[in-house]
């Protein structure tokens, strides 16, 4: 089933058009890496799908589940089953990790006319999503990101993808700024979410992250449109001649 669907989108910041046209169609269960060089657009799709404000669709729609969600606030898109997971994830000073989770959690909870957790209940699945993802127990009790290493941010934010359960999990960058270890750590965590029901966009710079979460298609985005799609392969293939041969193609 398709479960994303951007149609001949183009969206402008200040004047400036960014995409032009960018097609894609991602399904329930796929894996789809979205690779090219910066000031492709790559970020910007993200962001525009997750609802960040300040930018300006001038054409085509985006749905989800067959629902147009251009016309979803943020907080709708993120009961609807969207999750974006940033490049570089937010200090929230003050605020302890479990407590931004259960206020996130269950205000999803409510969108969807579903039963809020209780503090017990909540404590116990917690745990229990923590314990599969090897995410130790001390982390949960800082305040939101403060302090942590750039490998923590992206685990917390890999926790959050298995306790708000999304249908379609975006994860821009997630490989910039780590180290080889916390790169493996954190896309096994992101494995261990792959499911039938559930796609992800994996946008990225560099083919080494696909060696670890490994895509069902590659797109390579070039000047605000998609320009070549294909199977994994086509991440090596980029890895070895760049994205020069491209540039062409966008103009």
């Amino acid at each position: 089933m398709s479960l994303l669907e951007v149609k001949n989108l183009k969206v402008q910041v200040e004047d400036n058009e960014i995409l032009h046209g960018l097609t894609l169609t991602v399904n329930q269960g796929e894996v789809h890496a979205i690779m090219g060089p910066n000031g492709s657009g790559k970020s910007t799709l993200s962001h525009v799908i997750a609802g960040k404000p300040g930018y300006e669709v001038t054409a085509g729609e985006i749905l989800f589940k067959g629902e147009d969600l251009l016309e979803m606030d943020p907080d709708e898109r993120a009961a609807k089953g969207v999750f974006l997971a940033f490049q570089y994830p937010v200090e929230i000073p003050g605020v302890a990790t479990m407590t931004f989770l259960r206020t996130a959690l269950n205000a999803q909870r409510k969108a969807r006319g579903e039963s809020e957790f209780s503090t017990p209940d909540f404590l116990k699945k917690v745990r229990e999503v923590a314990i599969s993802l090897n995410i130790p127990q001390d982390m949960l009790k800082r305040g939101v990101n403060v302090g942590f290493s750039g490998g923590e941010k992206k685990r917390n934010e890999i926790l959050q993808m298995a306790l708000f359960q999304p249908s379609l999990c975006i994860l821009d960058e997630m490989d910039s700024g780590l180290d080889i270890d916390a790169l493996r750590v954190a896309a096994d965590g992101v494995n261990a979410l792959r499911s039938k029901d559930r796609a992800m966009v994996v946008i990225t710079h560099y083919q080494r992250l696909l060696n670890y979460i490994i895509p069902d298609f590659v797109h390579v985005m070039s000047k605000g449109r998609v320009v070549k799609s294909g199977g994994k392969e086509l991440a090596l293939e980029l890895e070895k001649s760049g994205y020069a041969q491209f540039e062409d193609k966008a103009a």
